[in-house]
């Protein structure tokens, strides 16, 4: 079945037409819990990607999480712990969180450029105890988004091979794009010189 006159692919069918099936073993790749190999990849990755989904309008969110290598803790084979730092108070994957516990994570390791991708339902605790296995610089996170895993595999590094990522030598001058202020004001219209001076405080006084 050929796809719409458009060229939008709107149907399973058309997709699979398309793109083929996979080939061997990737089409099961999924495993059901962590192995040894996925749960040394958490122990050396700093950061990850969070994506969320509201339940009522179905509005997609993906937020960044990072901290010292290790910082999500493997509680047992089928079950992870990520502490929530301090940022913007908007708690926009926690809002989707309460309407539609499905997450999808992805943990990458400076210098490799394989994924490990997670997929789960998750829950926000604040739980004492588990909060004070996550500390960080003396202080515990405010909650903890516990993730029960469904599937985990390893993605390949196709795409950060061609974004070339961990290439020093393509990293921008800092000048060629505007500070994090000057887009607040840009955008909103507020002091966009205000706000780098608290953002720069921020980075170094309140990371924890």
């Amino acid at each position: 079945m050929p796809a719409t006159p458009k060229g939008r692919i709107t149907t399973r069918d058309h997709l699979e037409e398309h793109y083929g099936q996979p080939k061997g073993h990737l089409s099961r790749k999924e495993l059901p819990k962590l192995n040894d190999h996925s749960k040394h990849f958490i122990s050396l990755s700093p950061f990850l990607v969070l994506s969320t989904s509201a339940a009522n309008d179905g509005r997609a969110d993906a937020s960044p999480r990072g901290d010292a290598p290790g910082f999500v803790r493997v509680l047992d084979d089928t079950t992870i712990a990520i502490p929530d730092r301090p940022g913007n108070r908007r708690t926009d994957s926690f809002h989707n969180v309460m309407e539609n516990p499905e997450v999808g994570l992805m943990l990458m390791v400076p210098g490799m450029n394989e994924i490990l991708r997670i997929n789960g339902r998750a829950r926000l605790t604040t739980d004492p105890a588990l909060l004070a296995t996550l500390e960080a610089k003396g202080k515990p996170p405010r909650a903890a988004l516990v993730v029960d895993i469904r599937d985990v595999y390893m993605h390949c590094g196709k795409a950060i091979i061609r974004a070339d990522l961990w290439n020093p030598d393509v990293q921008i001058d800092r000048k060629d794009f505007p500070t994090l202020g000057q887009v607040n004001q840009d955008w909103y219209g507020v002091d966009g010189k205000a706000i780098d001076a608290r953002i720069a405080d921020e980075y170094v006084n309140k990371l924890y």
